[in-house]
């Protein structure tokens, strides 16, 4: 893993709200965690078990009924024309091999001036699936 990503919604965890966040890889190695609000607490999370830095999930919100970011994951990775990765323990029925003590998803906003490519196809652009 080689990149970085922005968020525009704040992570949440246990109750904490990480604005601003940024995370980047060099090499599959977390290099830089970064949030304008709670950042010790962010590292600690990054930090927890070898794991934890790493991104056990990758998934699309598919639900247009749901617009509207309200700090309950279970609603906000439904978020239509966004995507959200998971820090941390990836599901091994879905072919996921990370171990970690946790799995904390969070949403990045891909609805507007954002493009999401797989293996340099773009396959959903302004929150518009092109496939």
């Amino acid at each position: 893993m080689d990149g970085q990503i922005s968020f525009e919604f704040p992570g949440v965890l246990s109750g904490r709200l990480m604005r601003d966040m940024r995370l980047r890889w060099d090499k599959g190695q977390l290099v830089e965690a970064y949030s304008s609000t709670n950042r010790d607490f962010l590292n600690a999370i990054v930090r927890s078990d070898p794991g934890a830095s790493l991104i056990g999930e990758f998934a699309f919100g598919t639900n247009p009924g749901v617009t509207l970011f309200c700090k309950d994951i279970l609603f906000d990775e439904k978020i239509g024309g966004t995507v959200h990765i998971a820090l941390g323990r990836a599901y091994p029925e879905c072919g996921g091999t990370n171990q970690s003590a946790i799995h904390w998803d969070i949403i990045k906003d891909t609805r507007r001036n954002a493009t999401v490519s797989a293996d340099g196809i773009p396959v959903l652009r302004d929150g518009v699936f092109l496939l």
